[in-house]
């Protein structure tokens, strides 16, 4: 696991534009019509 900090060393970014990007991610996969289409793939692996 690592910090905010440290991928932001890894990809040359600050630790806030990582948190950025966390949240942007987080809130396309709780997204209704992405969150579908991801049930089935999660089905899938369980």
């Amino acid at each position: 696991t690592y910090t905010l900090e440290e991928v932001g060393r890894i990809f040359k970014v600050t630790r806030e534009r990582v948190r950025q990007i966390e949240a942007k991610a987080v809130r396309k996969l709780q997204h209704p019509i992405r969150s579908r289409l991801l049930e089935g793939f999660l089905e899938d692996i369980e």
